[in-house]
């Protein structure tokens, strides 16, 4: 009786390592860092905001730093937009109202207002917007051109969007403002 329990014990024992083995093998043999690279190939993660009646996101690798509208310093002879310079943890940041940049009419400043900091040209910069609703994922498969920002204010800075049930997010892209020569140039025409 003893061995037949014996024997018993051994194949089952056999049969779990067998399983175990096998469970190895499958295992060495999945290449997590490949599911792990197309998991971000597919995802695209951006800050989302509303710059006037307009949903926007942008890239999440384009924000230093999102904070609350500042106090900032007027600079003299610069246009209106550019409202002047704040000091962040003691870096100084030119301040752009991208609403009355782009629409010709002041950002009302709130309690929702934000100042969006990212890098341009390499220097720190901030962009003031009406409100900003934090990060949102979204599958690469949903993007989606649009022409239809051709005729806004935001034509050059926005042709693609995610459509999702809430809005449709205009994909803002920041590096386009660094070529707007109008932009760039702050400094009040005489």
């Amino acid at each position: 009786m003893q061995g037949e329990h014996s024997n018993e014990s051994s194949s089952t024992g056999g049969l779990l390592l067998g399983l175990l083995a096998d469970y190895e093998e499958r295992s060495l043999g999945h290449d997590v860092g490949e599911a792990s690279r197309q998991q971000q190939i597919s995802n695209w993660d951006g800050v989302v905001f509303r710059l006037g009646d307009h949903y926007l996101t942008c890239r999440i690798d384009q924000i230093e730093e999102i904070i609350a509208f500042p106090p900032f310093y007027p600079v003299p002879g610069t246009k209106e937009w550019l409202l002047g310079l704040a000091n962040v943890r003691g870096n100084l940041a030119p301040v752009s109202d991208l609403g009355w940049y782009l629409f010709g009419t002041r950002t009302p400043v709130t309690a929702r207002t934000r100042l969006i900091l990212t890098k341009i040209q390499g220097r720190l910069a901030g962009l003031v917007v009406d409100e900003v609703f934090g990060q949102r994922h979204f599958h690469t498969d949903d993007l989606e051109a649009d022409d239809g920002w051709d005729d806004t204010a935001l034509k050059g800075l926005v042709s693609q969007n995610f459509p999702t049930s809430e809005h449709d997010w205009g994909v803002f892209k920041v590096e386009e403002l660094q070529r707007r020569v109008d932009f760039m140039d702050g400094s009040r025409e005489h």
